[in-house]
């Protein structure tokens, strides 16, 4: 993991097309701003694990229809 510390209004490049800006910081909490090409999917981790989640379920669960319907 690279660690960088940055000021308010300072940018991160990711890549030609990603930068990550710091729009502010209060006591332990940041704000950034994220520009990046309408294609690439941006999440926070939280909701990206539940959607794993989710369509992991919805996995599991469509085999266990497809197995009824072979008996």
């Amino acid at each position: 993991m690279l660690v960088l510390s940055r000021k308010n209004g300072e940018t991160i490049k990711i890549g030609d097309d990603i930068e990550i800006t710091i729009v502010s910081s209060k006591n332990d909490q940041v704000k950034i701003g994220i520009k990046a090409p309408k294609n690439i999917e941006i999440l926070r981790k939280e909701i990206y694990e539940q959607i794993q989640e989710e369509n992991q379920q919805a996995s599991k669960d469509i085999s266990s229809i497809i197995m009824n319907l072979k008996k």
